[in-house]
């Protein structure tokens, strides 16, 4: 009778573990649209305190999401966050002006039909959440709340995010369906196409009147959802397993599930890419975390076989 550590290593190298499986984003998806200058978030972005992700198919660029962030509520307009009627808009507009939050209209410095009262400017005022159709020009002797603020540089840091795409990182692993099965109890290997479009660094960066902001974006880790219940962290792509391979019929060096699956069946492993986006700009530094979720990859496992004589 053959034991099960002999024949583990002939079983690996014999059904051939690997073949690259790319699954997931292959062909990039159209960046996100760039936003106008002063604009305070992408589009399709509810909040811009939170880095929030639209939810995609498996595999597309737009699943994910953010770890981070920092809700404002502040009362002013400027490079904060606005809000009126429910949705975000930006706090500063080339056209209208800023944003006053307490009463939903843009004010910008204009010329009126007169001289205007002692100790006023007359301002172009346009309400309704800056809808073009309801404006007017009005003196005051303040400027409104918000009126002038510099922009806000983690502002900036998410406008120059939505101008890049972070992909999630096509999978490869070994056993793999379509080619073969694996066997209760064997090493199984996880990597990922190493590429900067996947893995970084990304470089982008916003200005605003004067004010420059840069991002870096790169992948901090690849968390492997092993479909059953099991989860692996990777630091990096992997390593590509090849059945010709020094460490053919082990466990691989770097990136891989060890005890291997314990029942026979059929599994489906995805992975969530983590990316760590720092921006620095303005005297002020910060992180921003998104997550991207890819495809799925069947493992197909059975029962290992004891052969006797």
């Amino acid at each position: 009778m053959l034991t099960r550590a002999a024949t583990t290593r002939q079983a690996l190298a014999g059904i051939g573990l690997a073949l690259l499986l790319v699954v997931g984003a292959t062909v990039p998806a159209a960046a996100a649209r760039r936003a106008d200058p002063g604009a305070g978030c992408p589009p399709a972005q509810p909040d811009c305190s939170v880095w929030d992700d639209e939810p995609g198919n498996p595999g597309d660029p737009g699943g994910g999401g953010d770890d981070g962030g920092g809700g404002d509520d502040g009362g002013g307009g400027g490079g904060g966050v606005c809000q009126w009627n429910g949705r975000t808009i930006p706090c500063y507009d080339d056209l209208l002006g800023w944003f006053n939050n307490g009463d939903g209209c843009y004010y910008k410095l204009t010329e009126g039909p007169v001289d205007p009262p002692e100790g006023h400017q007359w301002y172009l005022k346009t309400c309704n959440g800056g809808d073009l159709g309801d404006q007017s020009v009005v003196p005051l002797a303040d400027p409104p709340a918000g009126f002038g603020a510099p922009p806000d540089p983690e502002e900036l840091a998410r406008r120059a995010l939505a101008s890049i795409s972070l992909l999630p990182a096509p999978l490869g692993v070994a056993p793999r369906k379509r080619v073969g099965p694996g066997l209760v109890g064997l090493p199984v290997w996880m990597w990922s196409e190493q590429n900067t479009a996947y893995f970084g660094p990304i470089d982008a960066h916003e200005t605003d009147r004067g004010l420059r902001v840069d991002i870096t974006a790169a992948v901090d880790r690849i968390v492997w959802d092993m479909g059953n219940g099991d989860k692996v962290p990777c630091p990096d792509a992997g390593t590509e397993y090849k059945s010709t391979g020094d460490r053919a019929g082990e466990t691989s060096p770097d990136c891989g599930y060890d005890k291997g699956y314990q029942k026979a069946g059929t599994y489906r492993v995805t992975a969530t890419t983590h990316w760590k986006v720092t921006w620095h700009g303005g005297g002020e530094s910060g992180e921003i975390l998104v997550t991207r979720n890819s495809g799925t990859v069947p493992i197909q496992i059975n029962e290992l076989q004891v052969v006797t004589r």
